[in-house]
């Protein structure tokens, strides 16, 4: 399954939930987005929201941008 996020790196606390748009999903995370950390910080917390592992997902598309294609 894929789905479409909008990453808000550098947030208070992670958490997922809300819509950006018409088919987007919003991951707040605290990570900075340097180094890839908020890349890591989206993995992880959509595999807890979605009860997977962290190395099941994966980020399909828009690995430098806020908007990201990510695969379940």
């Amino acid at each position: 399954m894929q789905i479409r996020v909008r990453v808000k790196p550098g947030a208070s606390r992670t958490r997922v939930g809300g819509r950006y748009g018409e088919d987007h999903l919003v991951v707040a995370v605290s990570a900075p987005a340097v180094d890839g950390r908020a890349n890591e910080a989206v993995c992880r917390a959509l595999a807890a929201a979605f009860g997977l592992r962290p190395r099941q997902v994966t980020i399909v598309s828009g690995v430098t941008a806020r908007n990201k294609l990510v695969s379940l």
